[in-house]
């Protein structure tokens, strides 16, 4: 039995060697990359004005995802919102943009995945809340049940937790992050 224990400890001190360093962070990014990175430029794209300066003017469809109640009091007319309003769209739209992008880089990595963090719970709030009520419970989904599909609860628990295994432990050394680290180490 004592055999089985050291093997046992021995091969997977080995693999918890390997996957501390990069693999832990490495896949991390990969995963989100391969799921999530363009799933949010596609609806940070949604939320871009007319023209080339859309990124300034978010477009009247942005509002209604960000702020569905106040466009529906202003009667979808986005001349009717605040500055607020604006400030909120368009640093979120900034946001969907930018900081996947910096994930998906490895630059400025536990700063990209807290923000990120925040952004998911903003997202799942108004998604829970904002749209008319609370979402309705196969699209809450339930933890602990036999059902893994949940949109918000059971989806969005993988999104925060590969965030948060980059917040902890940073992009690992295929990132930017690594190689500017390296780049300003005293020798």
């Amino acid at each position: 039995m004592n055999t089985l224990i050291s093997l046992h400890n021995s091969v997977f001190a080995r693999l918890s060697a390997l996957a501390d360093p990069w693999l832990l962070p490495t896949l991390a990014r990969f995963a989100f990359a391969a799921v999530l990175w363009i799933y949010f430029w596609n609806s940070a794209g949604t939320k871009l004005g007319d023209g080339w300066l859309g990124f300034l003017q978010p477009s009247a469809g942005a509002y209604a995802q960000v702020f569905p109640r106040a466009m529906d009091a202003a009667g979808f007319n986005t001349d009717n919102l605040g500055i607020y309003h604006w400030a909120v769209t368009a640093l979120g739209m900034w946001a969907e943009f930018l900081l996947p992008l910096l994930i998906v880089l490895g630059l400025l990595t536990r700063l990209a995945a807290l923000g990120m963090i925040g952004f998911v719970a903003l997202q799942s709030m108004t998604d829970l809340y904002g749209h008319g009520g609370i979402a309705d419970q196969e699209t809450l989904g339930a933890w602990f049940d036999r059902y893994p599909d949940g949109l918000i609860l059971d989806q969005r628990l993988f999104w925060v937790t590969i965030l948060l295994i980059l917040l902890i432990k940073g992009a690992g050394p295929a990132s930017l992050d690594w190689l500017f680290g390296r780049m300003t180490r005293p020798d």
